[in-house]
């Protein structure tokens, strides 16, 4: 960097700090408000993230193997080099969150942690491209109350804190959004634009029909208002974003039986031991929609890993101001049409029907159409905006326009300590069984102390894509002794790999040599008693115990 540049940026740091210092008093208040807020956001998606929710799920496990192997020898854990998706259970993995991963993988070691590193940081950054995204194109006060309430919904608190590959799909195109808004007053970042648009295609397979419609529309609405210009940079960008899809695209050629498989050192496009070819389909729309509808009107899908009954979505009276949200939305599309004035309400509507879309094209639960309800929480924000200022459209009550919102936000306040509270007690509880709690403590004691003894036995709660993360298995040694009870299949089972064995049977008899890793499930069986009566040393820890001989 020449030292002109290392100057200017100085000068704009310190103009930005200057301009801090000499603000009005409405403007630090808004800066103490936005930094409350923030505090909120990234505490509440940091704090106990290595234990709650539990230890790890199965999906994260199996994309943090992938970012081990790949990491160590540039394959997946079916021996592709640097998949552009992975095989994983059989019928494929998103492949984005892995390789995001593989940094803290290497860092930090094999454990909760360095898998939710990324869905933090996304998350956050999301919150923040909403925020100047708003700012920007309604006012400081909207942009302000809208990121704090994005940024308590228990949907997104939820999403943010585990490591699920397919939930990375809303930062993603929410980053390919904000750049393409960028881009319309400064054509050099529509580069950065179709950067992200083109690798959510590599967070979540589902949104590949939903991508092409959201870039598609959006650039039909710049050309009609005559904002975009085909010069030399708008050329490079649709080249580049034409090169990040390709991979994409020949996978479903590979998939599909059209071409083989391609292997190259620096780039592989796997043909899947299955292909779910029928997941989008426009057969079921009725039974979709009456789902879709379902998940919206409860804000539940009956998983508690993606939402929970008591709070919903994004707390359940937010409900009937998402449809005075949609109503004004609506309502001012046609005004700016009308004008022919750019409207950034029209972009959020196109968002808003490539989630619909997704979820009226596949059965769907909550994380399977994810990309739908940053749209529907930023409609129900503005409901709330446009109810609690209203009174400032009155003339005698115009000075308390935005004084209204404080009724708002205490309310919402409240909802989420209430909220916090119950995540990290009753639903902490919950959440454990799921997501395995205590087997990391486990597994790690007996990496750490039995792992020159003999064959280990593992119950198949435990799930063997979590013990190939906390063993570290080689990946060499992984692919010549796996067995599977299925294969071929949509998702594969493991019956054992290395010195590791799943499916324990209750009634059996220890052997005397071998490890046994158990679950609460198994207290009182034959096996757990015999285990007991013999002499088993006993480590414990959550819902795990491991039992060794002496």
């Amino acid at each position: 960097m020449k030292k002109s540049e290392k100057n200017t940026y100085s000068d704009r740091l310190s103009n930005r700090i200057q301009k801090i210092m000499n603000a009005d008093k409405k403007d630090k208040i808004r800066w103490i408000l936005f930094g409350a807020a923030l505090i909120c956001i990234v505490f509440s998606r940091v704090y106990q993230i290595q234990s709650v929710p539990g230890d790890i799920n199965q999906d994260e496990a199996f994309s943090g193997y992938n970012a081990y192997t790949l990491a160590h020898s540039g394959k997946d854990s079916f021996g592709y080099r640097f998949p552009m998706y992975l095989t994983a259970w059989g019928s494929g993995m998103n492949a984005m969150h892995a390789y995001l991963s593989i940094p803290f993988v290497v860092l930090f070691g094999t454990n909760a942690w360095s898998l939710r590193i990324v869905p933090v940081l996304c998350a956050v950054l999301t919150l923040l491209a909403v925020y100047f995204i708003a700012k920007h194109y309604v006012n400081e006060y909207f942009a302000l109350f809208l990121f704090f309430f994005a940024g308590i919904a228990p949907w997104h608190i939820m999403l943010s804190r585990w490591g699920l590959e397919s939930n990375l799909a809303p930062a993603f195109l929410c980053f390919g959004l904000f750049f393409f808004l960028k881009g319309i007053e400064q054509e050099k970042y529509f580069l950065w634009s179709v950067v992200f648009y083109g690798l959510s295609l590599y967070t979540y397979a589902t949104i590949w029909v939903a991508v092409p419609f959201i870039i598609g529309a959006q650039v039909l609405y710049l050309i009609l208002l005559k904002k975009i210009h085909f010069r030399v940079q708008t050329l490079l960008s649709a080249v580049i974003l034409f090169v990040l899809a390709l991979p994409a695209l020949l996978f479903l050629l590979v998939n599909q039986g059209k071409i083989e498989e391609i292997r190259l050192p620096f780039l592989s496009i796997p043909k899947l031991v299955a292909f779910r070819r029928n997941e989008i389909s426009l057969q079921h729309l009725p039974e979709n929609f009456k789902n879709l509808w379902n998940i919206i009107l409860t804000q539940n899908d009956g998983l508690p890993w993606n939402t929970t009954e008591q709070y919903g979505l994004f707390y359940k009276i937010s409900l009937p101001f998402a449809l005075i949200g949609l109503v004004y939305l609506v309502i001012t599309m046609i005004l700016k049409v009308r004008k022919k004035e750019f409207s950034i309400e029209i972009i959020l509507f196109i968002h808003l029907l490539a989630g619909l879309m997704i979820g009226l094209l596949i059965q769907v639960n909550v994380n399977r159409v994810n990309i739908l309800f940053l749209p529907l929480i930023c409609l129900a924000a503005s409901g709330l905006y446009a109810v609690f200022t209203a009174l400032g459209y009155l003339k005698k009550w115009k000075k308390w326009k935005y004084y209204g919102l404080v009724i708002p936000v205490m309310v919402y306040l409240i909802f989420f300590i209430r909220f916090e509270r119950f995540y990290f007690t009753e639903y902490k509880e919950l959440i454990g069984w799921y997501f395995c709690q205590g087997l990391e403590e486990v597994m790690e004691y007996q990496v750490e102390n039995l792992d020159e003894t003999g064959h280990v036995y593992v119950t198949s709660n435990a799930n063997y894509a979590r013990i190939l993360y906390y063993v570290r298995e080689n990946i060499e040694d992984y692919q010549s002794s796996v067995v599977y009870t299925n294969y071929p299949s949509m998702f594969l089972d493991v019956a054992s790999f290395g010195k590791y064995s799943f499916y324990v049977d209750g009634n059996r008899e220890p052997d005397g040599t071998s490890v046994y890793i158990l679950d609460e499930s198994y207290q009182g069986s034959n096996l757990m008693n015999s285990l007991q009566a013999s002499g088993y040393q006993v480590f414990s820890s959550g819902h795990y115990f491991l039992y060794y001989p002496q």
